[in-house]
């Protein structure tokens, strides 16, 4: 086992870990991306899957199970007899590099994990199972030991990103007790067709795309919009708050590669009374991230209306600036306010 960080880790205080990992990392363990637990050594009062869980953590006083207190976490058993607790998780992405963990122990206090630290590996699937081995010796740390406090957030930067990729990640809690939610913050190097003219969803989170800023995000967060599938329901997609007179609000999409864009689909599921009136669409060319006022914004697709709960698809004709244009960003306003649940931006890479 090696020791890839050190002490030099940042403590990032609670109300600094959305602008520290906000805009350019997502979370790689993150349940909606289809994470998957492969093994773990024990949850006897609350069950580890809902470490991953996106909302933040709940409390329900005097409420009880038959094992006890209930949480919305992941507790253990008291009097570990191992060294510690852990969970192993495959990523939900093909692999990611990491830049900085978030361990939050919401609700529990006298019982929460007194330690922590976090170790990851890569491994072909075909290898879990040497993975989830108690001899497995490919784990590297990248959190050393740290001290947890009861019900907080507590989050950790490292020294830099990392060079290596990985697949797997162990969250180990020293020696039991219980953590409400956990994140392994980075960004994603996806496994793209060797064909570079196929069409690919260019901004999915799991092909690298990643929205890097927008105007607003009080009811959802911008990261939902390029998350896997249709989602259940408003809480997993972009939503901003009510305005009032003249507005639009905005979001900025780093594509995971630049490409030539073919064909958007803006969905709004489960978005049927705050769907926004109208969506347009604009692309650029800049190598780092435009400001939203930028000049290198060009619009690919004017505004359109929108209707509830439903997939709007745009492609051929009603697209414009598109044809032999390799865009590197997309914008994507809404007029004026409102909530969108996913957005594709169908293209190919074609050649460098």
């Amino acid at each position: 086992m090696s020791v890839i960080s050190s002490p030099d880790v940042t403590p990032v205080p609670p109300e600094d870990i959305q602008r520290t990992f906000g805009s350019d990392s997502i979370d790689l363990v993150g349940k909606p991306l289809g994470s998957r637990i492969l093994s773990l050594s024990d949850e006897w009062f609350a069950e580890a899957a809902n470490l991953t869980t996106p909302a933040p953590p709940i409390r329900r006083p005097g409420v009880f199970t038959y094992a006890g207190a209930w949480y919305d976490g992941w507790e253990t058993r008291r009097h570990n007899p191992e060294p510690f607790d852990f969970v192993i998780w495959r990523l939900g992405v093909s692999s990611g590099r990491v830049k900085g963990v978030e361990v939050d122990t919401a609700f529990f206090n006298g019982n929460q994990a007194p330690e922590v630290a976090v170790q990851v590996c890569f491994a072909p699937d075909e290898d879990e199972e040497k993975v989830k081995s108690k001899d497995f010796d490919g784990w590297e740390t990248i959190l050393p030991k740290q001290e947890c406090g009861p019900s907080q957030r507590h989050a950790w930067l490292l020294p830099k990103l990392t060079e290596k990729t990985y697949t797997h990640v162990r969250l180990q809690m020293f020696p039991d007790g219980g953590i409400a939610r956990f994140r392994l913050y980075g960004v994603v190097v996806p496994v793209l067709p060797e064909d570079t003219n196929q069409i690919l969803d260019l901004a999915a989170t799991v092909n690298g795309g990643m929205a890097v800023e927008c105007s607003d995000q009080h009811f959802g967060g911008k990261e939902n919009l390029l998350l896997p599938g249709r989602g259940v329901d408003m809480g997993d997609g972009w939503e901003t708050k009510r305005s009032r007179g003249e507005h639009v609000d905005w979001v900025i999409i780093k594509l995971g590669h630049p490409g030539e864009i073919e064909r958007l689909v803006i969905d709004t599921a489960h978005f049927r009374g705050n769907f926004p009136q109208k969506v347009q669409v604009s692309a650029s060319t800049a190598s780092k991230v435009p400001k939203h006022d930028d000049e290198s914004w060009v619009e690919v697709l004017s505004p359109q209306k929108t209707g509830p709960d439903k997939e709007h698809e745009y492609a051929g004709e009603m697209l414009s600036n598109v044809e032999g244009k390799k865009y590197a960003f997309v914008k994507m306003v809404i007029i004026p306010d409102g909530g969108v649940k996913r957005i594709r931006v169908f293209g190919k890479r074609g050649t460098t």
